[in-house]
């Protein structure tokens, strides 16, 4: 308080330099009058009364501006909105809700992802002439990193369920980017290399739960398709961005750089999220269910208690459910083809087309390029079906089987020797995998819709086993490759089964009713 009266004061006197209050007679506020004789005949009296008045005034003055000067964030009440600063809308993203700035960010971090994922797809070329490495051996270290996405798969749906995806999502971010950082410095060690990438998939396997998680809690059922697109529609141009710039790196720089500066965008992303995830909402969303629309995070002592409970999931329960099953299977099949032509087709044009690395490159590019387009197309139809009364399960059915019937066609036209030209198949390849993406309609959206409170453990029961064809399906297409010299029975043909068979489980038992899921003794 001392130095609050002494700041005034001083400010006081210093705004009247003209007046000297020694001599009142200077002041035409303060000349003297018959009607006020004892003010001028007190000793320092009219100093006293008028420093007082502007002390006041200074006072309420400095309580007013000082919050502004000194940057400390101050409500209506002080009137800022009287100097006009309600008027700047700085951030630009101030008045977005606060749910889609999560899902904003949260689809960024899985551009991060994929392009952490696809840069070894690149890398792999010029690093199998350097270290010497067979198909066989290529295959080894690509499937490597599945290892990891598939053993985080279902902790990463246990830790979202408790502490929520936000927390787990961001941790997620952070490791795999580090780990991606760490490649060169071990790649010519193989136990060294395995084990980074292995590290690059734990930390990407437990970020779709953690994203499953924050849709279920953020998003209402006719938001949800869009959503979900969204979010993991990011993959794709994750996908897109890391071929695009993996080889004008890898030419300029080395292959080294692509895993730097990749890391570096993922280590970029946690920093700046930590504002993102501290901004509170402006409203409140109490009109919306917290299964909705509720984005705070949980307090350590509320995740302390639901670990204490964690342990009572439905295993049992999930594991009776014939939708549960389909979803299982229909992930599986869906990554058989998803993962061995991410990690295969760059080679596939190089080595079968007869492409240079940037151009197999740029034609890799295309495929995940439509999927964007796709992806969008299908969530708007999606949702408005489901908007205008279609039933859900419908919905889902029909987006899942136009992901699975549509690359198995592709792929069988490819296969097949009909003479075509490179850039027809280049063609075909690229439509029927964009298609694929209806999945993130179908599939994608059904472990939300069967059940928001379980949604992330049941994606990382699914993902898990989703991820054991990057595991055996990527490798196993390097050994049939030295094997049979065939691309058709590599790569094409067992993917087209999965795709199939994929269809039949799905459309027979598949469902997005919602499910009461009770813990059965």
């Amino acid at each position: 308080m001392a130095k609050l009266l002494t700041f005034t004061t001083d400010t006081s006197l210093s705004c009247l330099p003209h007046h000297k209050f020694s001599h009142p007679s200077n002041n035409r506020f303060l000349k003297p009058s018959s009607s006020s004789p004892s003010l001028l005949n007190s000793r320092g009296g009219i100093s006293r009364v008028f420093c007082s008045i502007k002390e006041k005034e200074d006072i309420a003055e400095n309580k007013r501006i000082a919050p502004i000067v000194t940057g400390i964030r101050v409500g209506d009440e002080l009137g800022i909105e009287k100097l006009g600063f309600e008027n700047l809308n700085w951030p630009p993203w101030k008045n977005v809700p606060q749910r889609y700035k999560l899902i904003g960010t949260t689809s960024l971090a899985f551009v991060i992802c994929n392009m952490d994922k696809v840069n070894l797809s690149i890398a792999i070329i010029p690093m199998s002439h350097q270290f010497g490495w067979s198909s066989s051996v290529a295959g080894l270290v690509q499937s490597s990193f599945f290892w990891g996405y598939a053993l985080s798969q279902l902790p990463g749906g246990w830790l979202s369920k408790i502490f929520g995806g936000r927390v787990i999502l961001q941790f997620g971010v952070l490791g795999w980017s580090l780990a991606t950082a760490l490649v060169p410095l071990v790649a010519g060690f193989m136990p060294g290399l395995v084990l980074s990438r292995i590290l690059v998939g734990i930390g990407e396997g437990v970020s779709p739960s953690a994203a499953t998680d924050l849709i279920a809690r953020l998003i209402p059922l006719e938001e949800r398709s869009r959503a979900v697109s969204f979010v993991f529609g990011g993959l794709s141009v994750g996908s897109v961005l890391g071929l695009l710039l993996a080889p004008p790196l890898i030419e300029s720089f080395g292959w080294e750089s692509v895993f730097y500066m990749f890391g570096m965008f993922g280590i970029v992303w946690f920093l700046g999220f930590q504002f993102v995830a501290e901004d509170q909402p402006l409203t409140n969303s109490a009109s919306l269910s917290r299964s909705q629309s509720n984005p705070e995070p949980k307090s350590w002592e509320t995740s302390m208690e639901e670990l204490g409970g964690s342990l009572n999931v439905p295993w049992k329960s999930f594991f009776q459910s014939k939708a549960v099953w389909a979803m299982i299977y229909a992930h599986f099949c869906g990554s058989w083809g998803h993962y061995c032509c991410l990690s295969w087709l760059p080679t596939y044009f190089s080595e079968e087309l007869n492409l240079n690395l940037t151009e197999a490159a740029w034609v890799s590019v295309l495929p995940p390029l439509a999927s964007v387009v796709v992806t969008s197309f299908a969530s708007q139809l999606a949702d408005n079906l489901i908007s205008n009364g279609v039933e859900t399960t419908v919905v889902r059915k029909i987006c899942q089987t136009i992901a699975f019937l549509s690359p198995a066609a592709c792929m069988l036209l490819s296969s097949v020797d009909l003479g075509l030209p490179p850039w027809e198949v280049v063609t075909i390849l690229t439509g029927g995998l964009a298609l694929s993406s209806f999945a993130l309609s179908g599939l994608y959206c059904t472990h939300q819709d069967i059940s928001p409170e379980y949604a992330s453990i049941l994606l990382g029961i699914t993902n898990t086993v989703g991820a054991v064809p990057g595991i055996v399906g990527v490798a196993l297409t390097g050994y049939l490759l030295d094997s049979t010299h065939s691309w058709s029975m590599s790569l094409f043909a067992p993917s087209i089964f999965f795709y199939i068979t994929g269809t039949i489980i799905w459309l027979a038992f598949a469902s997005s009713k919602p499910q009461s899921f009770k813990k059965i003794d």
